[in-house]
């Protein structure tokens, strides 16, 4: 008889294994795997109880917390959709993808629960809101009384099949709405498979959760960290101190996270000297470090470097890049420049760079076509939206819109972005969305968005404006005015003035062009615009 690959799988095999071993740490709290699991029963109980049933979304706004953790196995338990939130979002963004995911019971962290105050009453389908470190938030449910009241006896589960819905993440893309990406239980449990054989994942890891589990490249940990039984620890906050002190106090083994925060323990590491403890695999995703990044952190910190590239629509990861074992007599500045590479294809996964007709670019570094990718952890499609599924899904790939070339090796290296999303910090921002709210400037006539290199954040998005006849307003009033109507990373954090923007024929905008310019008037000057 088949065996359904589904996630609940993961937990019951580190109860099994790893029922008495240290599981969790949050705060100044641990847990073991049993009593995790107890919580996760416990939680379970208390959803069915409040009319929750198979194919239901629950919503979480949340840190990394226990309590974010344990919601994915209680909501799988029955059969439930896991929808995790960016917590860097407004509410009028939550207001959106809580109306459009039609979720019915939303967790939310204490601390984050004014984002959510000023939408309530225009929430839909939203039941409950239970608060997770409830202090005194009057009319809401406190989380730790309610899973005291439920039971933390096995739960009778629904039947699932590996091919349903396990979680639905939002996503920004290139328009103003964000989409949402299902991911099935099949694409979860393969991809953490694959993941953990390259990642080398083992019951003598130790995780720091740096990277937000409702992140691309975070939500795959607590399934592929759980089935090994490694040890968990959950940070609220993901500052310098508070990681390096994990590190030393915990014997951390590998932690993941964006670029920008990596550059943020580099820094902190030469004001600071820390201890250090050398052991580590960091994980990165995001935009291409500078192989002199690679060599920092391996040389001065002596942690070893793994880049990996992938996308939500993807589970996430698709490829990684380390360098094997054929070609480790390569040159050393060499084997660091290939590791900053997007690297090549996990198991489970095919990726292909492809020009506009389809076929593979050639090996040579230099030509450029875009990442498509096949295999188990493309999504299932986009939440009520068949148009933008068959758009992005088209003859069984997925279409990245991410630029890249190939290198003799056949190593990938992620060149540009088709779409012209903008990615900071890791995360992704919709260029239109912050041309949108800067058209709603009444002295802005014609605004387009880039990214530009930023030291801090990797990119942020730069402004090119044009002002209506006889109005005037200064670069910090648009940036000020951006960051009111935005979330703050969404923000612009430069603007160049024009007198008219470059278009093609059919009135198209040429971004194309304002980089270029954008890059010219950097060669000039000796120093970026923003």
């Amino acid at each position: 008889m088949d065996v359904p690959l589904v996630l609940t799988q993961f937990l019951d095999r580190a109860v099994s294994l790893y029922g008495d071993k240290k599981a969790i740490i949050c705060d100044e709290r641990v847990f073991t795997y049993k009593e995790l699991n107890d919580r996760v029963n416990g939680l379970s109980d208390g959803l069915r109880k409040l009319g929750v049933k198979k194919g239901d979304r629950v919503a979480y706004l949340a840190p990394n917390t226990v309590e974010m953790l344990e919601g994915f196995y209680g909501v799988f338990q029955l059969g439930a959709v896991m929808v995790p939130l960016n917590i860097r979002l407004r509410p009028d963004d939550y207001l959106f993808i809580l109306n459009h995911s039609e979720s019915k019971v939303l967790f939310v962290d204490q601390e984050l629960y004014h984002l959510i105050q000023p939408i309530k009453d225009k929430l839909d389908t939203i039941e409950k809101i239970i608060i997770h470190y409830h202090d005194g938030v009057s009319g809401e449910i406190n989380y730790d009384e309610w899973l005291r009241e439920q039971s933390s006896e096995p739960f009778d589960r629904e039947p699932l099949d590996e091919q349903d819905i396990s979680s639905l993440l939002y996503t920004s893309g290139t328009t103003g709405n964000p989409k949402g990406v299902m991911l099935t239980h099949r694409n979860n449990y393969l991809h953490a498979l694959s993941s953990m054989h390259h990642l080398r994942v083992s019951d003598e890891d130790v995780l720091v959760h740096v990277l937000p589990m409702f992140h691309v490249n975070g939500w795959g940990s607590p399934f592929y960290y759980t089935a090994n039984g490694a040890t968990q620890i959950c940070l609220r906050k993901a500052a310098p101190e508070f990681i390096f002190d994990a590190i030393n106090k915990h014997k951390v083994t590998v932690m993941h996270m964006a670029p920008t925060v990596l550059n943020s323990l580099l820094q902190y590491y030469e004001k600071n000297v820390p201890d250090l403890h050398e052991n580590i695999r960091v994980v990165i995703a995001g935009s291409a470090p500078p192989p002199a990044f690679v060599t920092r952190v391996e040389k001065e910190l002596g942690w070893e470097f793994i880049q990996v590239y992938g996308m939500t629509e993807s589970s996430p990861l698709s490829t990684i890049s380390v360098v094997r074992s054929h070609l480790k007599g390569l040159p050393q500045n060499e084997q660091y420049r290939m590791k900053a590479k997007a690297g090549v294809q996990m198991i489970g996964s095919e990726v292909k760079v492809v020009n506009d007709l389809g076929v593979a670019v050639a090996c040579n570094g230099k030509e450029i076509g875009e990442v498509v990718v096949r295999g188990n952890g493309v999504m299932k499609g986009y939440w009520k939206n068949d148009e933008a599924t068959m758009e992005t899904i088209r003859n069984g790939w997925l279409h990245t819109g991410d630029m890249a070339n190939v290198d003799e090796y056949g190593n990938i290296e992620i060149v540009d972005r088709k779409k012209d999303v903008i990615i900071s910090g890791g995360e992704n921002i919709s260029s239109i969305e912050v041309e949108g709210v800067l058209y709603e400037h009444p002295s802005v006539l014609e605004a387009a968005v880039i990214a530009v290199p930023h030291e801090k954040w990797g990119e942020t998005p730069h402004a090119y404006v044009v002002l209506r006849e006889g109005e005037q307003v200064t670069e910090e009033e648009l940036i000020r005015f951006s960051r009111e109507n935005l979330a703050h990373f969404k923000a612009i954090t430069g603007v160049t003035f024009v007198t008219e923007l470059p278009k093609t024929a059919s009135g198209k905008i040429q971004k194309v062009q304002l980089r270029n310019e954008y890059w010219e008037a950097v060669g000039k000057s000796g120093r970026f615009v923003n």
